[in-house]
């Protein structure tokens, strides 16, 4: 006869009570997860997440109050849980996943990892980490009303990076408001911008400098002491954005000198911030005034919008909209709002000059009204409720690994609408690893097309294997039967490398660089193609299975438009996004296991053509192919998210 305890058999409420888990990531997803953990029986969990509570975190996150604003996530998480089960062993750290200190031998204390992460960067961390320690890992998040869980396994499933995947297009707010570096981010921050001084507040969308930036701050009361005296700090005090604005009078040189030249100033007494990048320029509008050579300002050929003017040309831009829109904003008298829409020219002006100032501050290269109005897009909400359904479904597959039944475990999706059978959740088989994957592979290896006479060992590091390749602290040693050390992760070792060519060090076509970071255990064999023709302002491309190389863009349903910006609970994608197979192709459906419902549609509609369905965040199209052993059923596909 089974012996329960609870709802669970005795041998598996043992082994809930006994296991340690790591859940790294205490926001929207880890709040939920945490409270769902102890009250399953877990006793022995341990939590990390750099970041501080804001008062934008307060209506999904809920084991977080007013009293806590300021304070470190994990450990508040903490706290809050205890109070549902005192006995369990809690221990909270505010510090990222990243640290060195979390090395292999950390990881391997746990019996499993749990990630309820907000960036692409640590999920790749991770996974390497897990992989490196044998640990499974449960992969998981959310965007608005669509989420995903999955499950990853050493030499059993795919890892995280072994499919491509599009390029990410969510963003931290701390991201958006002091550090950005990339013109998405501005253009996020200008409409965030609009919104806060002509349409409807949201502490979301928050675009002052972020006083409680964790990156700035590591010590967690350094972090809170920041918080807390974000109401002393001048302007940079938490008031109304629209109020200040309407002091003012809607004037739009202090509106201008306030935003890129004050701000910008605060940003710089923000120190540990800009060690190792460049720091941002301030820009005065009196200055600006002196420099007036309009003639000259203009960049580009072809249409009016397609044009990139100079910063003479979009300070008066910024102006004129700011003017236009106070008239605007005037008509719809007390308590009157506008609304953002690409197609309304004094908003789209307004959004093009602010994010093309921005990008000039922070050393990025200006783009046109019609680059700009093509990356703006809508922004997916996080919903409390996804956050919860997905949290369970966590927690339910980790049940399966803790019972002997990972082949058991599957990659389920939370679609926005029921599909024909009435079913909000679909279940997908986990896919094998996948022979070509760059990290889990028997022998990782990846080709890089770059040209060796122009590409600096400094940005091989930077941007190739850090940024691209998701490194921490790589050492390259080039196989040129000598064992030359290009780079190595010991500080100041190598620095006098750093602005020298590949080239110099007889890296040329056809070499062969042997990575290894230390800390991720990953060793990584890079192939050297050298180019000379490379597109516009592109440095490298990755040839093959690059980690970043989505598939083509289709038309798909209208419910997947939009990207997540600035979101702690952003989904990301699938660890399997297959391009599309052969019009003959068949799609393998367990009989416990649906298809989604946009899919069964479209399967209705075109027999057994396969399409695939647009990715929740960047449009890019997704799908996912199930393998199991069972009879042909309708060809169709099941939406990933990013």
């Amino acid at each position: 006869m089974v012996q329960l305890v609870g709802s669970l058999r005795k041998e598996l409420a043992d082994s809930v009570s006994s296991c340690r888990l790591l859940v790294v990531g205490a926001g929207g997803i880890g709040c939920e997860l945490l409270k769902n953990l102890v009250l399953t029986g877990f006793r022995n969990i341990e939590v990390i997440d750099l970041d501080t509570i804001d008062v934008s975190n307060l209506n999904r996150q809920f084991l977080f109050q007013k009293k806590h604003v300021g304070k470190s996530k994990a450990q508040v998480a903490k706290e809050s849980v205890l109070r549902f089960c005192p006995k369990a062993n809690i221990t909270a750290y505010h510090d990222s996943i990243m640290n060195p200190d979390y090395n292999v031998e950390f990881f391997r204390n746990f019996t499993l990892v749990m990630n309820a992460l907000d960036n692409r960067a640590a999920r790749n961390h991770v996974n390497r980490m897990c992989l490196a320690a044998d640990i499974p890992l449960i992969e998981s998040g959310t965007a608005g009303y669509l989420g995903q869980v999955t499950v990853i396994k050493k030499g059993l499933t795919e890892c995280y990076e072994c499919q491509p995947k599009p390029t990410q297009k969510t963003f931290p707010g701390c991201t958006i408001r002091n550090t950005p570096s990339e013109p998405i981010h501005c253009i996020v921050w200008a409409k965030y911008l609009y919104n806060q001084l002509f349409g409807e507040e949201d502490a979301d969308q928050e675009v002052s400098p972020d006083t409680a930036d964790p990156e700035a701050a590591w010590d967690p009361a350094e972090a809170a002491a920041r918080a807390g005296a974000s109401n002393q700090d001048g302007d940079i005090k938490r008031v109304s954005t629209k109020e200040w604005a309407r002091s003012t009078g809607y004037d739009p040189v202090k509106i201008f000198n306030k935003l890129f030249k004050d701000d910008i100033m605060y940003l710089l007494t923000m120190d540990k911030l800009w060690k190792k990048r460049k720091a941002p320029l301030p820009l005065e509008w009196a200055v600006i005034q002196k420099l007036a050579c309009p003639q000259e300002e203009v960049s580009g050929t072809g249409l009016k919008d397609q044009q990139v003017l100079g910063v003479w040309g979009y300070t008066h831009l910024f102006s004129r909209s700011v003017e236009t829109l106070r008239a605007q904003l005037a008509e719809k008298g007390e308590g009157g709002e506008l609304t953002w829409d690409k197609d309304d020219p004094p908003a789209m002006d307004f959004v093009t000059a602010a994010s093309n100032l921005r990008m000039h501050i922070f050393s990025m290269n200006m783009k046109s009204r019609f680059d700009v109005k093509s990356m703006a897009g809508n922004i997916i909400p996080a919903i409390a409720t996804t956050n919860a359904v997905i949290a369970g479904l966590i927690v339910l597959e980790a049940l399966k690994i803790l019972s002997g039944d990972v082949e058991q475990c599957r990659t389920i999706f939370l679609n926005k609408q029921p599909n024909p059978r009435k079913k909000l959740l679909v279940p997908c088989a986990l896919d094998p690893p996948s022979a070509s994957c760059y990290v889990c592979a028997s022998k990782p290896e990846v080709t890089v097309r770059l040209n060796v006479q122009k590409t600096l060992v400094l940005s091989l590091q930077d941007k190739i294997l850090k940024e691209k390749l998701g490194m921490v602290a790589p050492d390259v040693q080039i196989e040129d039967g000598k064992g030359t050390i290009l780079i190595s992760s010991e500080e100041g070792e190598t620095e006098e490398n750093n602005n020298r060519n590949l080239s110099e060090f007889g890296i040329r076509n056809g070499s062969r660089l042997q990575v290894d970071d230390f800390l991720q255990d990953y060793t990584l064999l890079i192939n050297v193609l050298h180019c000379e023709d490379l597109g516009k302002d592109v440095e490298f491309e990755l040839v093959g299975d690059a980690p970043d190389k989505a598939p083509p863009q289709t038309s798909a349903p209208e419910e997947g438009k939009g990207i997540a910006n600035g979101s702690e609970d952003s989904a990301q994608p699938s660890t399997s996004s297959k391009a599309p197979a052969e019009e003959d192709d068949v799609l393998i459906v367990d009989s416990d296991e649906e298809p989604s419902s946009s899919a069964m549609d479209i399967a209705q509609e075109m027999g057994s053509h396969k399409r695939k369905l647009q990715d929740v965040e960047t449009g890019e199209g997704v799908a996912k192919r199930k393998r199991l052993e069972q009879p042909p059923a309708e060809d169709d596909d099941i939406i990933a998210l990013d």
